[in-house]
């Protein structure tokens, strides 16, 4: 016989069953949440004690201090703009200003410890307003692009980021592509040089292109001709003033020794290079040289005092082209003569 269920029995059975969570883990101590969050703290009073007892015993720093807080602060800046998701703003060229400062620390590090660069006249980089910065080109990869952007940066009195041109074929690289373009890189055409232009942006291009960076290392610094002179087309159309810019130590940074076509042109890149260690040492190999570097920009030569249509007259293009590369080419040998050595 089945007993007849009381009405206390019946509402407890209307009831949902319980859901069953596992007890959360026990609560720190109050002293232990404090040492976590003090722990970085703890860390760089640590080293600094360190290094400071070291530099006594050695004579000289062993542990830069400087350089560990530039990969902290690199770390941090990348969780910070990993956050954003997709709340970022780019211009019709990709390039993110924020996430590309994000890397000063890191390329400040190879400009001011690795290949200690000496910037002279970076007061002739304008302020404001458009210029369009020609360099001479070297170094099998576009470091001395790099560096060119990072001394604008770090040492002009008024900050300025400036945009690279780069070869196409680096474009159309999948990855490679997509960093240079966020942080500011555009493909070597005239109608994007004359638009950044028209945007009063810093233009950097290198009229030696490809065969600029693939020379031998015995024609190092000495200058492949400019083309027919479109960067001066572009200047004279866009009105901006052209800054020579003169770059010593890239040519010894992958010292190439030769170049195999074959393997470029199954490739598809403009040349492979050979140096005294790559390929033969691997990804080692791909490490660039500690070498001495020096940049100087040199006066403005302000093409656009000519009218428009002075674009269209090859002689004074051509003329105007051999005297930029004239005042790179002796910029190149004046600050060839104040290096000590390739690595001093």
């Amino acid at each position: 016989m089945i007993q007849e269920k009381t009405p206390r029995q019946r509402r407890r059975a209307s009831k949902p069953a319980a859901i069953v969570r596992p007890k959360s883990g026990l609560r720190l101590p109050k002293q232990i949440r404090r040492l976590q969050r003090q722990a970085p703290v703890y860390a760089l009073q640590g080293l600094a004690e360190l290094s400071a007892r070291l530099q006594q015993l050695t004579g000289r720093n062993v542990i830069d201090l400087n350089r560990i807080m530039g990969v902290i602060q690199f770390i941090h800046q990348q969780r910070e703009l990993a956050r954003r998701g997709s709340n970022y703003v780019v211009d019709d060229f990709g390039f993110d200003p924020q996430w590309t400062e994000s890397f000063l620390s890191v390329f400040m590090v190879l400009y001011r410890d690795y290949w200690r660069v000496e910037t002279t006249g970076v007061e002739n980089v304008p302020a404001i307003g458009r210029a369009l910065l020609v360099s001479n080109h070297a170094g099998v990869l576009p470091w001395d692009g790099t560096m060119i952007k990072t001394a604008v940066f770090a040492e002009h009195s008024h900050p300025r980021h400036v945009r690279a041109l780069v070869a196409s074929q680096f474009m159309s690289m999948p990855v490679m592509s997509w960093f240079l373009r966020r942080t500011g890189q555009a493909v070597g055409h005239p109608d994007d040089t004359r638009r950044l232009l028209e945007r009063d942006e810093l233009v950097l291009v290198f009229p030696e292109g490809v065969r600029g960076t693939g020379k031998s290392f015995n024609d190092r610094y000495r200058l492949r001709r400019f083309g027919r002179g479109g960067f001066v087309t572009t200047a004279i159309r866009s009105r901006a003033p052209i800054v020579p810019v003169s770059v010593v130590g890239s040519e010894e940074i992958y010292p190439m020794v030769g170049d195999l076509a074959p393997v470029a042109k199954f490739l598809g890149l403009p040349y492979f290079p050979v140096t005294p260690f790559w390929p033969w040492f691997g990804p080692l190999g791909m490490i660039p040289l500690p070498s001495k570097w020096r940049i100087q920009f040199h006066a403005p030569i302000h093409v656009e005092d000519n009218p428009p249509e002075a674009a269209d007259d090859q002689n004074l293009v051509m003329a105007l082209s051999d005297d930029v590369r004239n005042v790179i080419q002796q910029g190149l040998y004046d600050n060839l003569k104040l290096r000590r050595g390739v690595f001093l």
